[in-house]
């Protein structure tokens, strides 16, 4: 039988969370990784160089996109967003490990993502050829009200079933998708670059990308960390069309 549900009151966000949590990562880690190749056991000396000597070096490999230099680092994020971010999250399986919060191990609290009025509503075109622009006030005064009256109703349910004895593995079943979760993601500055490439807009990208609001929310403030631990490998990134090498 399940613990007794406790009375939690729902509460709504338009925003996501980003930390860092952890990191082994420095402009250094792709040189003493490059130099091996041809310095062998002196490339041990790239440890205590300053790496702005050799930033030529961080370009030309970002740009003929010699990229195992680029994982021999590490940074640990916590995250914080709805749902269907996550699920997006889990398309990038090479270079990252997921531990995400468990419903069938803890009661799921109530918070929910509700859009603020930055958000753009409406998206016009074909499919591969869309834009969103942003919906009018009705349309954003509909969206923040049936959104938080279907959570409601939803949690209802789920605090319901949980009362009754229904363990927390099946009454998580009826809520949706919009519900913030939680997850640690550890990736490498190849794999984040990746992800960068696809889930960001950036008016130095090489090839244009369309991500999803929400993931691009999270992409920009992993960005913000990522470039502070590693600027020259950001820069040259940038540089380079912000392709992944």
């Amino acid at each position: 039988m399940s613990d007794t549900p406790t009375e939690t009151k729902p509460s709504f966000r338009s925003d996501v969370t980003v930390e860092l949590v952890k990191h082994a990562a420095g402009d250094s880690d792709v040189l003493w990784a490059a130099r091996v190749s041809t310095a062998g056991e002196q490339s041990l000396e790239e440890l205590s160089k300053d790496p702005e000597r050799s930033k030529g070096l961080i370009n030309f490999l970002m740009r003929d996109r010699h990229g195992s230099p680029f994982e021999h680092n590490s940074m640990t994020f916590f995250i914080s967003a709805p749902i269907f971010v996550f699920r997006e999250f889990m398309r990038h399986r090479v270079g990252w490990s997921y531990n995400e919060e468990s419903g069938r191990y803890r009661e799921l609290q109530p918070v929910f993502y509700v859009p603020d009025a930055s958000r753009k509503l409406v998206q016009e075109g074909r499919p591969g050829k869309y834009v969103f622009v942003d919906g009018t006030r009705e349309q954003q005064e509909l969206t923040g009200r049936v959104m938080e009256e279907s959570y409601v109703r939803a949690y209802g349910a789920y605090q319901e079933m949980l009362a009754a004895g229904v363990a927390r593995e099946v009454a998580r079943a009826v809520l949706p998708v919009g519900l913030f979760s939680s997850m640690y993601a550890t990736c490498n500055a190849r794999s984040l670059m990746h992800f960068l490439g696809l889930r960001t807009q950036h008016e130095q990208a090489r090839t244009p990308s369309f991500p999803q609001r929400e993931i691009e929310m999270v992409a920009e403030r992993m960005e913000q960390h990522w470039a502070q631990l590693m600027p020259l490998t950001h820069a040259a990134f940038n540089a380079n069309g912000r392709v992944a090498p």
